[in-house]
């Protein structure tokens, strides 16, 4: 997952061999094999990521309770999850950072064996704001790195969340510098439109290693996919299941689990609808970023690597496309770096208190 707020009325060159390079991951005591992607720098991302965001509601960021975050992840440990994705306006850094570490201690794994990725928010886009803001993060989780920091969104914001004009370019290079210093392994963005991707690589000293935008089967994002992963960067989806889970209680238009189409697939491979679209996306070298607090459906979303759809499959799934985004921060729509289409009514700024 990237960011925040849905609405239900809106809806130079490197080789992309690196990001098609497979490699299978055993997972230890737990009997699942998850494959793994490599980066262009050579490390490897574990093909599939638990969300650890909760959500937003009137009173802002939801918060985890009497460390139910923390619990999940310890379960997803034991269930086989390496990868685990947040971002600091998440607030959930902390208790991530406490459950692998738990996890280390108990020598269920090592760090290396375990894959970090967060975010710069949107008001520490100064270039020597950067390094400050990832420090603090790491401060909270009590490691000493990450292995993926993204740039959350390519708009600058000031502290009152005005607009900042500060260049994402500047801020790239804030990330280059965290990269350099040992902060995190590798660096990339996040919903990142094809123009800003290749200004970035166009003016970068160091490459993106990935890319994180919206991505299910009403939005396939195909272009900016194959574009991205031609590049060189492994693209990641969050909001993977689309329309087949409610947002913020309310059913979306679009497929539903009981569709006839990914009903059949399904049971073909003796797998459910959400897991068939998982496989979507780990076929198409696209890393689903899942997220769920839930024990049975944690332990379902990472069983999708005994099956392989087929390219018709595929197709089929592709056919849903709609171009309908659930994150469109449309309340940022006149940034000069906003990277999506615009819309006639913009939802209110939730930052902004009136």
């Amino acid at each position: 997952m990237s960011f925040i707020l849905c609405s239900s009325n809106i809806r130079k060159i490197l080789s992309c061999t690196s990001v098609k390079t497979i490699v299978s991951l055993k997972m230890g005591a737990c009997s699942k094999d998850v494959t793994k992607i490599k980066l262009n720098n050579g490390d490897e991302m574990p093909a599939i990521a638990l969300g650890t965001y909760l959500g937003f509601d009137e009173n802002g960021v939801v918060q985890s309770r009497d460390h139910l975050l923390r619990d999940v992840i310890l379960k997803a440990i034991d269930q086989g999850y390496r990868h685990f994705d947040t971002a600091s306006i998440y607030e959930t850094e902390g208790e991530i950072g406490e459950a692998i570490n738990m996890k280390i201690d108990e020598g269920v794994v090592k760090r290396v064996d375990v894959f970090i990725t967060t975010k710069l928010w949107n008001t520490n886009h100064e270039r020597d704001q950067v390094t400050v803001s990832l420090r603090k993060t790491l401060l909270k989780m009590g490691l000493d790195y990450v292995d993926l920091f993204l740039m959350h969104w390519p708009m600058g914001l000031n502290d009152d969340y005005t607009y900042s004009d500060v260049d994402y370019l500047d801020t790239w290079r804030g990330l280059e510098d965290a990269q350099r210093l040992g902060l995190t392994r590798s660096i990339g963005v996040s919903n990142f439109n094809r123009e800003q991707i290749d200004r970035i690589l166009q003016e970068c000293s160091v490459r993106p290693a990935a890319l994180q935008i919206e991505v299910h089967p009403q939005i396939t994002q195909q272009d900016l996919v194959e574009y991205a992963q031609n590049q060189g960067l492994v693209v990641m989806g969050y909001s993977p299941f689309g329309s087949l889970v409610k947002r913020h209680g309310l059913e979306m238009s679009g497929p539903r689990i009981d569709d006839p189409i990914l009903t059949s697939i399904a049971k073909k491979y003796s797998k459910t609808t959400p897991q068939v679209v998982l496989r979507w996306l780990v076929d198409r070298n696209i890393v689903p970023v899942a997220k769920t607090v839930n024990s049975t459906r944690l332990k379902e979303n990472i069983d999708i690597f005994d099956f392989k759809l087929t390219q018709d499959e595929i197709l089929k799934i592709n056919n849903f496309n709609e171009f309908k985004r659930y994150t469109l921060p449309s309340f940022w729509q006149n940034h000069q770096y906003y990277p999506f289409e615009k819309v006639d009514n913009p939802l209110p700024n939730p930052f902004v208190k009136n």
